[in-house]
């Protein structure tokens, strides 16, 4: 048997939409995790005076802090299988600190469910401007998640009613044509994550739907081609250091091939050396590419040569880091407008650094990408616009163009999710 294409699905949506509940009930109709699991959450829950009815819901938010809170925090990785791919879920927290997390998560999915809720009043929240559906739905088009399914869920509430389903259905089309996905490739599937409605079985209480079940839909999907064949970029995740092995730092890679004894510069400090081993879950590899999540050893580098938000490359190649850039971005949440010299943190790959928006050089129609206003004196939600960023200190950085992977990055201030956009061009590049 042909070894499975395996894709990284990130589930989104509101708060209290279902996500983790909908998500643990497939798991367990998929028989990924057992009723005793279920059983034992259930019984948990209702220790913890919640009832049952965060059962299903558990089997995604493992940590105790997230019980204790009944809410989704760090991404939760779960793997499943369809009979045509190997997933490895990414369950993304629909509470607004979190949104940080979920940038980590969307950078690295390849696919998405966004979870919306047909219950009266629960949609409208969440397409609403500062709606967290909302705002997933801008990050995910912006960091360049191509393929979304949108999930109805809560079904059960209308008690299966077809007129609840499209009254959902019309708001969530609305919402992921705004931010640019073609109507026609996103399936709409009605679900109910608590009596387990059309998650993997087709249900029996919606005659009406004629369409795939939500694990059907899943295998619809299509595998992105690699970019194996570009130069190397490796964001560092972390840095370890382990007795008898020494330096171990941790990523993905965006693009390229890496292998043993391979020449290798870090960025931004220009720092050499060459790479001993690759490992990826404890066993060894003869070479790292695309998408492949690795520990690796490196020779002539210390623990204080290399940190988090570093890229790694190859001499030849090496990534670029910009001290200045022109970049399209969309302001997604804001109490009241920005202004040129506004500084939030921004989020690119693994590095997170404070930057400046310098100028504001023209406000675009954001579907047509058409100038509307040339330099405008501020920006308010839902603005698209071309800006230059400075960054505090020199920051790795590559075109989006040129390197998808490494030229979104999301800007954040006060817990939120100001902006998310792409690097047009880099205006000043720092040289190690």
């Amino acid at each position: 048997m042909a070894e499975k294409d395996h894709l990284n699905m990130i589930i989104t949506g509101h708060i209290d939409n279902g996500k983790s509940t909908t998500m643990g009930h497939f798991l367990l109709d998929l028989g990924v995790i057992d009723e005793r699991t279920i059983a034992s959450h259930a019984k948990e829950s209702e220790e913890t005076g919640k009832g049952d009815s965060f059962k299903y819901a558990w089997v995604m938010d493992t940590i105790k802090d997230e019980r204790a809170r009944g809410i989704t925090i760090d991404l939760a990785f779960q793997k499943f299988e369809t009979p045509k791919f190997f997933f490895t879920l990414i369950d993304a927290p629909g509470h607004r600190d979190f949104v940080k997390n979920m940038i980590t998560g969307a950078s690295e999915a390849d696919c998405a469910v966004l979870v919306l809720s047909a219950k009266e009043g629960e949609t409208d929240t969440a397409v609403a401007p500062g709606g967290q559906a909302r705002e997933h739905a801008f990050l995910l088009k912006t960091l360049g998640v191509k393929q979304i399914i949108v999930a109805i869920n809560k079904m059960d509430d209308s008690k299966f009613s077809e007129d609840a389903f499209n009254k959902a259905k019309q708001k969530g089309e609305q919402l992921v044509k705004s931010v640019g996905y073609k109507i026609e490739d996103v399936p709409f599937v009605p679900v109910s994550g608590w009596t387990g409605e059309n998650l993997v079985k087709k249900s029996e209480n919606m005659p009406w739907y004629k369409g795939k079940t939500l694990l059907e839909t899943f295998d619809d999907f299509k595998i992105p081609e690699k970019p194996i064949g570009k130069p190397l970029r490796l964001p560092i995740q972390d840095v370890y250091s382990i007795t008898g092995v020494g330096t171990v730092p941790v990523g993905r890679v965006e693009t390229g091939t890496m292998k043993p004894n391979d020449k290798i510069i870090v960025m931004p400090s220009g720092s050499t050396g060459e790479v001993k081993s690759i490992e990826t879950h404890h066993q060894e590899m003869p070479s790292a590419s695309a998408g492949d999540n690795i520990g690796f050893n490196l020779r002539g580098i210390e623990k204080k040569d290399i940190k988090r938000g570093d890229v790694l490359g190859h001499p030849d190649n090496p990534p670029k880091v910009a001290t200045e850039f022109r970049a399209q971005i969309i302001v997604i949440h804001h109490p009241t407008a920005l202004a040129p010299g506004y500084t939030p943190v921004m989020h690119c790959h693994t590095a997170q650094v404070a930057a400046t928006i310098t100028a504001f050089e023209a406000k675009i129609n954001p579907a047509t990408g058409a100038t509307e206003e040339e330099n405008p004196k501020f920006l308010k939600v839902g603005d698209s616009a071309i800006v230059r960023i400075t960054p505090v200190r020199p920051t790795c950085i590559e075109t989006f163009e040129e390197f998808p992977e490494m030229g979104r990055f999301a800007l954040r201030d006060m817990g939120s999710t100001i902006a998310a956009g792409v690097v047009k061009e880099i205006t000043q590049e720092h040289k190690a």
